[in-house]
């Protein structure tokens, strides 16, 4: 196998993952803000949209309609989401 296929490879099932961790944080945030549990720090799920897990966060704040109106909040996981499309960007047509 090509050496950077794998590399390809394991960088897309990591962001995969990643991303699916960040929408079931926002899922179990929902979930102990609902029951009155120990939430989920807002740092903690911003992180996560941070090292890639942009897409899974908000595809999890609209899914869940959670966290969707508070600011912000809303507007720091935008800007984070709107940072990695224009670094993919970047990657993608200048390389």
């Amino acid at each position: 196998m090509n050496p950077h296929l794998a590399f390809y490879l394991i960088g897309a099932f990591v962001v995969i993952v990643v991303n699916v961790f960040a929408f079931a944080f926002f899922w179990a945030d929902k979930r102990a803000a609902e029951l009155g549990e120990r939430r989920i720090s807002e740092s903690t799920l911003l992180m996560l949209a941070a090292i890639g897990g942009a897409p899974g966060a908000i595809a999890g704040q609209q899914y869940w309609r959670h966290k969707t109106r508070k600011e912000p909040f809303r507007s720091m996981l935008f800007a984070i989401a709107a940072f990695q499309g224009v670094a993919l960007l970047w990657i993608l047509l200048v390389r």
